[in-house]
């Protein structure tokens, strides 16, 4: 187990770092409220690319670095969503807004695949999202951009959250946070999705949001609330490496999610001693043994060394955005 004394943190004045991202250079990239996506610089300063787009108030949840230098970003209005491009100018331009003629619901997460296929999660169809945390809601969806045709590939989901292609590119991970379960779909050659299978069911103050992969096959979980990193090997063997919660504080959001009392104040408030409801985890450094963890409620990102080395991302060796000015 990782001790807390050995979390360092990185990184300053970031506005809900959700989603982090890392590459090759050793840039660290994280979503930013403040409407777009923070740089943190090898040497720890940081710079942040905004939207330039009048009157679009853009919040970043998930966060994908492109080839072109640009990020597509997941947008989690209070009432709308939809994917968004930011180019490294901070030009903003419309991505996918809509499925089927339908608006998209607020998007939690977007992902680059190594076909070049972009995958997306809705958690909810409830407005407000937090008539979603509940074992009830299976209204999460999934959808599939693919040459530039947009179709919902996996619904009925317990609040979808990050979703990733397996390395081997032949399945779609998906963490359902309320229906508290991993599930894995085969991915069809036209990208359809079929045999759902659930790899791992979680318990008492686990609420899956962010995964991993590693180099030899686990998978790496964070947990919201409760501030846990799991790490499933692939033999399906469990073991948490983090935790950081007060157990009064889980036992009192659990109890609301058992009744189906859970609200925004389960989420907003964080008792623990170091970190501060983490929601995502990459592997970065120089040998990809750092590990990277976002989240909700602070102003920067935690990092731990790793007792295993992660898997490269699509993106590794992306250059991302010049700074400018």
């Amino acid at each position: 187990m990782i001790s807390l004394n050995e979390i360092e943190r990185v990184g300053s004045g970031l506005n809900r770092p959700e989603c982090v991202l890392t590459t090759a250079n050793g840039r660290i990239y994280t979503a930013d409220w403040r409407g777009g996506v923070a740089v943190t610089e090898r040497d720890g300063s940081s710079w942040c690319l905004l939207s330039d787009e009048p009157g679009l108030d853009i919040r970043p949840n998930g966060i994908c670095l492109m080839p072109d230098r640009g990020f597509l970003i997941a947008h989690l209005g209070d009432t709308d969503g939809g994917i968004y491009h930011i180019a490294e100018d901070g030009r903003t331009t419309a991505y996918c807004t809509e499925v089927d003629g339908v608006s998209l619901p607020p998007s939690n997460y977007v992902h680059l695949d190594q076909k070049g296929r972009i995958w997306v999660t809705v958690s909810t169809r409830h407005i407000p999202r937090s008539l979603g945390y509940s074992r009830s809601a299976r209204d999460g969806f999934v959808v599939l951009i693919d040459d530039g045709q947009a179709r919902i590939v996996a619904d009925h989901l317990g609040y979808t959250n990050e979703c990733l292609v397996h390395p081997d590119g032949t399945r779609l991970f998906v963490n359902e946070t309320f229906a508290r379960q991993l599930v894995s779909f085969d991915i069809a050659e036209n990208g359809d999705l079929f045999n759902k299978t659930v790899v791992m069911e979680f318990g008492h103050g686990t609420y899956p949001d962010g995964m991993t992969f590693d180099e030899i096959g686990g998978i790496w979980i964070t947990s919201i609330v409760s501030n846990r990193v799991i790490r499933i090997a692939p033999d399906g063997k469990s073991e948490v490496f983090l935790e950081d919660c007060h157990h009064e504080h889980l036992d009192w959001v659990e109890e609301a999610f058992q009744t189906g009392q859970m609200g925004r104040p389960h989420l907003d408030n964080a008792r623990s001693q170091k970190l501060k409801n983490i929601s995502s985890l990459a592997f970065g450094g120089p040998d990809l043994s750092t590990g990277y963890l976002g989240c909700l409620l602070d102003d920067c990102i935690y990092t731990f060394e790793s007792p295993v080395k992660g898997h490269a991302p699509v993106h590794w060796n992306f250059e991302g955005p010049r700074r400018h000015g």
